[in-house]
């Protein structure tokens, strides 16, 4: 070496230097790019991306192939920079070789390099893996017997360098990554993708018609009533009962109704012929149960029942669908009269109101793992029936009681408190 000119011992430094960044950025960039996005990009056939995927499934071989090429290259280059200093200032060449090689090792071979393919992961890791492919052919045993004396480490203390991650994520997470995602996909496609992971967290009594506010035909009325309620129904859908409620026989379609009308003397006989059996979901059934069990027994809507067999509600698949993508139809004024703004800020709310809806459409958090209507939570929190107008404070938010109605909160008014 002492007999190597200055000039090359130079250039041979500054390319140990360039192979340290090159080993130093192929290790952040491996280590820093989206893995599903490398699973869907192998899926698509993407060259490089096979390539990175291979050099992945074993990452103790990646990485011991660039330390090891890392550490040869930045001690040969402290020592050619050794030489070269010792030449120029004698023996203090070794404290300045020392000093200077490690700010620039630190600068030009680690730092920036290494901020550069976390930028930019796949401009540095897609092109790297090719090299690094080749190398780990010509290293192998090399880095087979670093590896080797490393894993039996490793398993000393339990660990399994083969076992591989599977990076598999739970809704949580999942949620997150959609939120994340909001520039790259429409909002109202995220506001979907999110309602599809509400579906587990939300059950069919949040979303369901109360027994009070279900329409149905009762078998014990008159043939003529019965005939003028399906006339001026605008349900496709309809429960048939005996009684009460809570005694459904069936459910009576629009199209079976009407062929039930087209008979030139229509009977209950010919109305209980048309109807067909109901479909039953316990009220406490997620709403992506519901659906898929909607799909596998082909019903489009079932009626809820408590943990006794009585008539909760009726659910529709519209209503678990509207979950999703949102309403449907537009509202009628009796929804649109169930939240109206004052003008002092506050809203004059129907008691019947869900809590959910409520908290949809003021973007508020009013509690929901309890009772699902405002009367529901008033009763629950006052623990008595109010009989005159009263107010109380539920989390941030303010009720003013302003109409009761046969033991029920008709209206009230609510405020967020600031």
């Amino acid at each position: 070496m002492n007999d190597v000119p200055l000039g090359i011992l130079t250039g041979i430094l500054i390319s140990l230097i360039f192979l340290s960044a090159f080993f130093s950025s192929s290790e952040t960039g491996m280590l820093s790019l989206n893995k599903y996005r490398l699973k869907h990009l192998v899926k698509s056939k993407n060259r490089s991306a096979i390539k990175v995927s291979t050099l992945l499934e074993r990452p103790d071989r990646l990485i011991g192939l660039i330390l090891i090429g890392n550490n040869f290259v930045n001690i040969l280059a402290s020592a050619i920079a050794t030489i070269i200093a010792v030449r120029i200032w004698g023996d203090a060449g070794v404290a300045i070789a020392t000093a200077a090689l490690t700010v620039i090792v630190l600068i030009f071979a680690e730092v920036t390099p290494k901020t550069l393919a976390a930028i930019h992961p796949e401009k540095i890791a897609f092109p790297a893996a090719w090299i690094l492919a080749v190398l780990l052919k010509i290293f192998y045993p090399a880095v087979f017997f670093i590896n080797m004396l490393s894993n039996g480490l490793l398993r000393l203390v339990g660990v399994n360098a083969a076992q591989r991650n599977h990076d598999t994520l739970d809704s949580e997470e999942l949620r997150t990554v959609v939120n994340e995602a909001s520039g790259l996909i429409p909002a109202a496609h995220q506001e979907m993708l999110i309602s599809i992971l509400d579906l587990e967290k939300v059950s069919v009594e949040d979303i369901m018609i109360p027994r009070n506010e279900v329409v149905g035909i009762d078998i014990e009325d008159s043939i003529e009533e019965i005939i003028e309620q399906i006339c001026q129904s605008r349900h496709t859908r309809m429960p048939v009962y005996n009684g009460e409620i809570n005694k459904v026989i069936g459910i009576l379609h629009a199209r079976h109704a009407a062929v039930f009308l087209r008979e030139q003397a229509p009977s209950k006989a010919a109305l209980l012929k048309a109807t067909v059996e109901p479909y039953f979901i316990p009220e406490s059934t997620s709403l992506n149960t519901v659906l898929l069990n909607f799909q596998k027994d082909h019903q489009q809507m079932g009626i809820v029942v408590d943990e006794y067999g009585d008539v909760q509600g009726i659910a529709a698949l519209e209503d678990v669908l509207e979950e999703i993508v949102g309403e449907f139809t537009p509202p009628t004024q009796e929804e649109e009269d169930e939240i109206q703004p004052l003008d002092d800020g506050s809203f004059k709310v129907d008691g019947s109101a869900h809590i959910r809806d409520i908290n949809k459409t003021l973007e508020w958090h009013l509690p929901t793992d309890g009772p699902k209507t405002l009367n529901g939570l008033i009763i629950e929190t006052l623990e008595f029936i109010p009989e005159h107008p009263i107010s109380l404070q539920v989390d941030h938010y303010l009720i003013e009681i302003q109409e009761i109605e046969d033991k029920v909160v008709k209206y009230a008014k609510l405020k967020l408190k600031h």
